[in-house]
């Protein structure tokens, strides 16, 4: 039948494809089952030999937040750990086995960890977030997706116009230096990868990493201690709008008093205490953003000086009132100098002004221009 041909040979050619898919299936299961015959994942590859050496590189999906409070930061990460198994050798019809998680219990992997880790998560959804493959000269690629909650160690003495390098440190838990190495897969430039859309932080900006190794001597050891530093430069914008500028309208309010007649006591009065109150308020809200630290930071000395010129107008009102009074009850003419306008107040206006001018443009020329960036510990 003309017809019943052409659906004859496509069913000859499905059966045949079926039949090699099954064959093929079959040599990748007999890889998988020879090379785990036999195979101890308690041991390290080279055991009892030569050094295993873990190449490591991580690729940053999400930085941050960073809390100065708690003086930490959190990030999403790709961590990707490469080494040579040679019991893992294998020669087949494929040149890369690429497994699932399934298979990872099954091999030995290194058991790195996270030195100044506080909380770090492995991703379970919708499966365990882990990436394996094998090569056929034994090279295994071990990924995980985790988000990882680290200390930062702060300095605070520039605050806000300060930069901070926060610190990941991993390596081998249990495996000293003689057995287990670590070292930069890519290099120091391109082993750890931030992307531009990763670095989305509200008070910072993520200017650059770097990487580097230590070794570590302990009790039980020497260890491989593996280091990248994040360095952050803290944004200005929102403590100019909630501190900085508040503090120096309170200051100019203060001064309006010199221009208030001497004789409106109760006028001079509230300008003076409400703006000493002002600068309080603002001195408290102000370290709400920091945590309880034992030293004075740069925004500590700006509002320091700002209450002492706060201060300082409502004393000089006190001393004008004072001298006003001694006048009053004293025998010197009317026209004497401090009826009017006190000359006290006089000097005031012009001293005021400039002392605050004069402090301000030391205050900023020292902290823009100082290089606030901590070095790498």
């Amino acid at each position: 039948d003309f017809h019943s041909q052409p659906s004859l040979c496509f069913t000859m050619v499905q059966k045949e494809k079926i039949s090699s898919e099954n064959i093929y299936l079959d040599n990748i299961t007999q890889i998988l089952d020879r090379l785990l015959d036999g195979y101890d994942n308690r041991l390290r590859p080279g055991f009892g030999g030569p050094v295993t050496e873990v190449k490591t590189d991580i690729f940053v999906t999400s930085f941050g937040p960073v809390s100065d409070v708690e003086m930490e930061y959190t990030m999403d990460v790709f961590f990707r750990q490469t080494w040579i198994d040679e019991r893992l050798k294998f020669e087949g019809p494929i040149e890369i086995l690429r497994l699932n998680n399934l298979m990872v219990s099954k091999i030995w992997t290194p058991d790195t960890f996270f030195r100044n880790g506080k909380r770090s998560i492995s991703h379970n959804m919708t499966t365990p977030n882990k990436l394996f493959r094998i090569m056929q000269n034994g090279t295994i690629l071990y990924t995980m997706r985790l988000t990882i909650n680290a200390e930062c160690p702060m300095r605070l003495m520039n605050f806000p116009m300060d930069g901070h390098a926060c610190p990941l440190k991993f390596g081998s838990y249990a495996y000293p230096i003689s057995e287990i190495v670590y070292t930069w897969k890519k290099g120091p430039l391109s082993s750890v990868e931030v992307p531009q859309e990763s670095s989305s932080l509200l008070q910072y900006d993520l200017i650059g990493q770097t990487v580097s190794s230590e070794r570590l001597k302990s009790n039980t050891g020497e260890y491989v201690i593996m280091t990248v530093h994040f360095h952050l430069q803290r944004k200005m914008g929102f403590f100019l709008i909630q501190t900085y500028i508040p503090c120096i309208m309170t200051v100019i309010l203060a001064q309006v008093s010199f221009w208030i007649n001497k004789e409106s006591v109760p006028a001079r009065t509230v300008f003076g205490i409400t703006t000493v109150l002002t600068m309080t308020t603002l001195s408290i809200s102000a370290r709400h953003s920091l945590p309880k630290v034992s030293y004075a930071t740069a925004m500590d000395w700006f509002i320091a000086v700002c209450f002492a010129f706060v201060f300082s107008a409502l004393i000089e009102f006190a001393a004008v009132n004072y001298f006003s009074t001694l006048q009053q009850g004293s025998a010197v003419p009317a026209n004497n100098v401090l009826t009017g306008t006190s000359i006290i107040d006089k000097y005031s206006r012009i001293l005021f002004p400039l002392s605050f001018g004069a402090f301000n443009l030391v205050y900023w020329i020292v902290y823009l221009t100082k290089d606030t960036m901590e070095m790498s510990r």
